[in-house]
């Protein structure tokens, strides 16, 4: 009888798949640098979780091997479905908007140093002073400015939208902090004096319900006025800056650091111009 024997095959360890060939066929979620160190992934194609997670897994690593700092996730309210896979992968809540929600991640293994949310609304209150002859009007309006809007120019929108009267901006009269526990924010009230352009007022029923103009000494006698102390201190800066004995803080147009928007600096030109002339 003839007994054959057959050498096993030898076996090949196999090599480890080389990090750059796996990001490739796994592909990686769209990101753009930011100027700190860090990335910012604006996800906006609705994909499989499974396909999502690994697709962040992936980034997360190449971010690493980049020496990158922070990663910043926008899922916009459509993909809410990615949020909970998101989280589990290390990232937090950063803030949120009517339509997306932004999450972060510290990846090296070094101090977080990701700014915190915004912790401020800015309000603005309009005090719109006509003077002709001796009859000082005034009219009064407040309203919170729109993202990314200069203090300036909102006070002068709210009040055409209110009241369509149209107005140049003066100066800043005044300034006060409230803190509202509930949201954990601080609201920022800047009160402004406007020069009306016009006098005809057509109230907007939706939003104010009444609007008049009244004597400046009519407006700080209101028991309102006289009851609340923030709006005391407010109508007297008023009436003092009515009788020239108060300056505010004028808007000056300046261009940004980066030279591709002007913003306002608001300084007090009286004083500025004093200390230029000593």
């Amino acid at each position: 009888m003839e007994i054959s024997f057959t050498s096993p095959l030898p076996t090949m360890k196999q090599p480890k798949p080389d990090a750059e060939k796996t990001f490739q066929q796994i592909g990686l979620l769209n990101a753009v640098e930011d100027t700190y160190g860090g990335v910012k992934v604006d996800v906006e194609e609705s994909m499989d979780c499974d396909v999502y997670v690994h697709l962040l897994r992936a980034s997360t690593t190449q971010w690493r091997k980049q020496g990158k700092k922070g990663v910043w996730i926008k899922l916009p309210i459509q993909l809410a479905n990615l949020v909970e896979p998101t989280v589990k992968e290390g990232f937090r809540y950063h803030h949120a908007e009517s339509d997306y929600l932004m999450l972060v991640q510290w990846i090296p293994e070094t101090p977080d140093t990701l700014p915190a949310n915004a912790s401020h609304t800015v309000g603005i209150g309009a005090f719109v002073v006509n003077d002709t002859g001796e009859h000082k009007r005034s009219n009064i309006d407040d309203a919170t400015c729109l993202q990314g809007e200069d203090i300036c120019k909102a006070a002068i929108r709210e009040v055409k939208e209110e009241t369509d009267i149209d107005t140049e901006f003066v100066e800043i009269l005044a300034f006060s902090q409230t803190h509202q526990g509930f949201c954990r924010k601080s609201d920022l009230f800047f009160v402004c004096m406007l020069r009306p352009l016009s006098s005809d007022i057509n109230k907007q029923d939706s939003e104010i319900e009444a609007a008049q103009w009244m004597p400046i000494e009519e407006y700080i006698a209101q028991p309102y006025n006289q009851k609340h102390e923030s709006f005391k201190n407010i109508a007297k800066i008023c009436l003092s800056k009515s009788k020239r004995n108060y300056t505010g803080f004028s808007a000056v147009p300046m261009a940004s650091s980066s030279g591709k928007k002007t913003s306002y600096s608001y300084f007090n030109k009286l004083q500025a111009e004093n200390e230029k002339s000593s």
